[in-house]
C-alpha cells in the first residue's frame, strides 16, 4: 500500500505540477505547451522578413521554388507574396498592364501569381503529341535564361474579331532537331483580363469544346485548342517564322497560352528582310517590350 501511494503521488506531480512549477512552465511556453514552438517560427515566417531575404537575392525563382517545398505555410506565403513580388520585380511593365483598370480585382490574377511566375521563367517544351501537332520525340520543359514578351507579338496571335484583347507572347524557344530535321519552336503567353476578353466570349458563344487530354502546363486548368476553334490567324505563322499550318496553340480558362510550331529554314536574305520588317512593325505599334535574365 505504501508503494502504491508513493507512485500515485509521483504521477500526480507530473500531471499537476505545483503552482510555482506551473508558473515557470507558463513563463517559458507563453501560457501554452504548443505556443513556444509556434513562436519560434514567428520571425522567419514573417512576410516582411521573407520579402527582405528574397529581395537581397534578386528574387531568384529557383530559390523561391525550393522554399515553397519546405512546408505548407511557406508554400502559402510564396504563392500569396513571393511569386507576386518576383513578377513585379522582373517584369514590371507587363504586370502593370495585366493588373491595370480592374483587370485583376484585389491584385488576383487568373491562375495565381505562381502560375504567371512559372510562365515567365519556364518553357513547357512539347512532351506529348496533340490532335494537330505530333513531334518526332518529346521535348521536356526547362527554365530559360532570358525571356522577352511582347504585346505586338501577341496581336499576331489574335483573330481580327478579337483585336481588342491584350495578349503578351514570348519570343520562340528553339529546340534544334537531333537528326537534322525540322526544328521545334515553343512559345507561351498570357491574356489581360481573359474573363472579359473577346477571345473567351467567342469561344463560349461558339460552344467550343475544351480539350479532353491537354492541360495548361502553368496552372493545370483545362484548355481550348485555338486550331480546333478556327482562331489561328495567318499572321501567327509569319510572326513565328513557321510553316503555314504547322503550328498549334492552346489557351486555358485562366488566359494562359502555350503552343508549338515547326520552324521554317530561312535563307540569309529572307532572315535579314524579316528582321528589318519586324523592327518597323514594333515601332509603329508602340509595343511594350522588355527582357530579363534569371
Amino acid at each position: 500500500m505504501m508503494e502504491r501511494c508513493i507512485k500515485r503521488q509521483n504521477c500526480n506531480s507530473f500531471s499537476n505540477p505545483s503552482p510555482p512549477a506551473a508558473a515557470a512552465a507558463r513563463s517559458i511556453t507563453g501560457g501554452g505547451g504548443c505556443s513556444y514552438m509556434a513562436d519560434m517560427n514567428t520571425g522567419i515566417m514573417d512576410e516582411t522578413v521573407l520579402q527582405l531575404v528574397f529581395r537581397s537575392i534578386n528574387w531568384d525563382p529557383h530559390v523561391i521554388c525550393v522554399a515553397a517545398c519546405v512546408s505548407r505555410r511557406l508554400r502559402a506565403v510564396a504563392r500569396r507574396v513571393l511569386f507576386r513580388e518576383l513578377c513585379i520585380s522582373r517584369a514590371p511593365r507587363m504586370v502593370s498592364a495585366l493588373t491595370s483598370d480592374g483587370a485583376a480585382p484585389a491584385g488576383r490574377l487568373g491562375g495565381g501569381w505562381h502560375a504567371l511566375a512559372k510562365l515567365l521563367f519556364f518553357c513547357c517544351g512539347c512532351v506529348a503529341p496533340t490532335r494537330f501537332f505530333a513531334p518526332d520525340r518529346p521535348e521536356p520543359g526547362h527554365f530559360v535564361g532570358e525571356s522577352r514578351f511582347s504585346k505586338t507579338s501577341g496581336r499576331s496571335f489574335l483573330a481580327r474579331r478579337c483585336w481588342g484583347d491584350l495578349l503578351y507572347v514570348s519570343d520562340l524557344c528553339e529546340h534544334p532537331a537531333a537528326g537534322g530535321g525540322e526544328d521545334l519552336g515553343a512559345y507561351r503567353g498570357v491574356f489581360r483580363g481573359f474573363m472579359k476578353s473577346r477571345t473567351r466570349a467567342w469561344l463560349i458563344g461558339r460552344q467550343a469544346e475544351l480539350e479532353p487530354r491537354v492541360r495548361c502546363p502553368y496552372c493545370g486548368a483545362r484548355v481550348w485548342s485555338m486550331t480546333a476553334a478556327g482562331l489561328v490567324p495567318r499572321s501567327a505563322s509569319r510572326r513565328l517564322g513557321a510553316h503555314e499550318g504547322s503550328l498549334e496553340y492552346f489557351v486555358c480558362v485562366n488566359g494562359h497560352l502555350h503552343g508549338y510550331c515547326w520552324l521554317a529554314h530561312l535563307s540569309t536574305d529572307d532572315d535579314r528582310d524579316d528582321s528589318s520588317g519586324g523592327d518597323e512593325e514594333e515601332e509603329e505599334d508602340g509595343s511594350a517590350e522588355f527582357s530579363f535574365r534569371v
